[in-house]
């Protein structure tokens, strides 16, 4: 990714002068501030221009003209160098042929699937404000649920807000879909605008596309552009790929030409996708040897040929090539297994497609074998009683991914695996020592009236299950079949100990948050932690003016900017409590209290 450019950080300086966007100040014991560099500095005073009018308190900020970020900086990950102009807008369409009669033409003012969070999720928030919060959005964030949310916001029918045009709110959104891993809703996004309406941005976004949905073949409507990989252009191999799998062996073979020197592969899988269409002169052989990093156009290219990228590779890749991984169509079920476990821990993929992938695991091997974790997962919902189907769920929370002890990530995929059946286990004293794991499995898969039957069993139950269980059931049911009060929460703050602090200041923010907890009450436990819930910042004033406009879209994009982190441990109860108080505002309360469970889950 290339660094923000000298335009890209005016506009950043010009949001923070309007106060738009400022971390905010946490104390050394802490975790740090999570939202990207320079914002978190001290704002500049405002530049106001002769005779006009100071904001009314509350407003919705508006930023100070200025260009836009480049487009490199849309789409981390994307090893392609860009030719043209950095900033580039609207204002230089493209001119591709006209190939659809006026009434075949779709709609270009609200492109999106998803109408759930309404036309109006982004009010009249300026466009290139939202645009420079996408594009610093940095993947993964600590929360699944808040990429879900976050998710539907960014694919329902939204128009294009003020200072953005149609195309490139179409990008933007496709492309933080893209870092989210979530390449199948970015496609379905891109492949909503007509091709003679595209702008220079998305044109770009959907060669993304196409490479993280491993679909070369999406590549061919597309116009040619000045974009180069590796020092070559990539348009004289996409048309080349493009010719061979429309038949056109000799355009094909004419135009794909040899790789230039020091090329260690994107050249080589390209001709191996014009072989694999029928054209080619030569055997290609794809060594990746000499390959240090993996690109968007090696993934693309390497899983539509079915061609098996090393883990060293993978694993150094930045989190959303495993959601894009785990939907690559040429992969058997088995290979897609571990990518599909990381994806659903972001949010990409769900615990139902979870578990429909261990049973094409099972069905591709054609019999059933007990020990492997697609038999154990069988045994967890079809097991002959509780006892039986208890002792497989054992056997797929205790082991992750390889023999190796499995990691926070891995023991809460094994969470979401098992959720349904988690379900189906009657309520009894006898299971204390699975309290925590079978409601962090309903509640990692939103089944929150089933975690609440367990909540009369686990109100007068003690000890540090029946704790982290409590604080479960009183955040995320809708309507905790427990007692919650300021003694219970003391308590439970009490037996946590300097080891649990930070799980119970987590605890009373989203409690407060919520309305579940006194306000005083709140504000006195979590002094007495440490960690003051109170205070103004910028980030809490950006809140509050998305609250105050309803702009649930916006609400949901600062969630995510809040959350840039990979594990929960870095979010500080501060900041918790303005999120889920600023969702529960604009009408998101069931999200809150999932984001808020979630955190009750998996911080230790």
């Amino acid at each position: 990714m290339k660094p923000p450019s000298k335009a890209g950080l005016t506009l950043v300086a010009a949001l923070l002068a309007g106060g738009a966007l400022i971390a905010p100040a946490i104390g050394q014991q802490s975790p740090e501030s999570l939202l990207p560099p320079g914002f978190n500095s001290s704002p500049p005073a405002p530049a106001t221009q002769p005779g006009a009018a100071a904001p009314a308190p509350g407003a919705p900020a508006t930023a100070t003209p200025t260009p836009l970020l480049p487009d490199a900086a849309s789409a981390p990950g994307l090893e392609l160098s860009l030719d043209g102009p950095e900033n580039v807008t609207e204002a230089e369409p493209l001119p591709p042929p006209e190939e659809l009669p006026p009434a075949a033409r779709r709609a270009f003012d609200r492109v999106g699937l998803d109408s759930g969070y309404g036309a109006q999720a982004f009010g009249e928030v300026d466009g290139r404000y939202l645009a420079t919060l996408m594009r610093l959005v940095q993947t993964p964030i600590a929360s699944r649920w808040a990429e879900i949310m976050l998710r539907r916001m960014l694919i329902a029918p939204t128009p294009a807000p003020a200072g953005e045009g149609q195309a490139d709110w179409v990008a933007d959104r496709a492309a933080l879909l893209l870092r989210l891993g979530e390449a199948d809703a970015a496609r379905s996004l891109v492949q909503s605008v007509d091709v003679e309406n595209f702008s220079p941005r998305l044109r770009r976004v959907a060669v993304q596309t196409a490479l993280a949905t491993s679909d070369p073949a999406g590549l061919c409507p597309l116009p040619d552009g000045a974009e180069t990989i590796g020092g070559q252009p990539i348009w004289p191999m996409v048309r080349a790929m493009c010719a061979s799998l429309s038949g056109d062996i000799a355009t094909a073979n004419a135009s794909i030409g040899r790789a230039p020197p020091g090329d260690p592969i994107d050249h080589a899988l390209a001709e191996r996708i014009v072989t694999a269409g029928g054209g080619g002169r030569r055997s290609v052989t794809v060594d990746w040897t000499a390959v240090d990093a993996l690109t968007d156009w090696r993934f693309g290219l390497a899983t539509a040929l079915n061609v098996v990228i090393p883990q060293a590779l993978l694993e150094a890749a930045p989190a959303w090539f495993q959601g894009w991984l785990a939907r690559a169509p040429m992969l058997a079920a088995a290979d897609r297994i571990a990518p599909a476990r990381a994806a659903a821990v972001l949010g990409s993929v769900s615990s139902s497609e979870l578990v429909d992938l261990y049973s094409r695991v099972m069905d591709e091997a054609g019999d059933v074998d007990t020990e492997s974790p697609a038999g154990r997962l069988r045994a967890a919902y079809r097991g002959d009683d509780d006892a039986a189907r208890l002792g497989a769920m054992h056997a797929l929370w205790d082991k992750g991914v390889g023999d190796a002890e499995p990691s926070e990530r891995e023991r809460y995929a094994s969470l979401l695996v098992t959720a349904r059946a988690a379900a189906g286990i009657a309520p009894s004293a006898d299971r204390e020592e699975d309290y925590v794991r079978l409601l962090g499995s309903m509640f990692s898969a939103g089944l929150d009236l089933q975690a609440n039957r367990w909540a009369e069993l686990i109100g007068g139950a003690s000890g540090d299950a029946a704790d982290r269980s409590w604080a479960m059931i009183a955040v995320g049911a809708p309507r905790p079949g427990l007692t919650i009060d300021a003694k219970r929460v003391r308590a439970i703050a009490k037996a946590a100990g300097d080891d649990g602090r930070h799980h119970a200041a987590m605890l009373v923010a989203a409690l407060a948050a919520l309305g579940r907890l006194p306000s005083a009450d709140a504000a006195k436990i979590a002094q007495d932690l440490g960690t003051p819930l109170g205070g103004q910042s910028g980030y809490g004033r950006a809140l509050d003016r998305a609250v105050t406009a309803n702009q649930p879209g916006t609400v949901a994009m600062l969630v995510a900017t809040g959350l840039q982190t990979p594990t929960w441990s870095g979010v500080a109860p501060a900041d918790f409590f303005r999120m889920i108080g600023a969702l529960r505002a604009v009408g998101l309360e069931g999200e809150a209290r999932m984001i808020a469970a979630e955190a009750m889950t998996r911080l230790s």
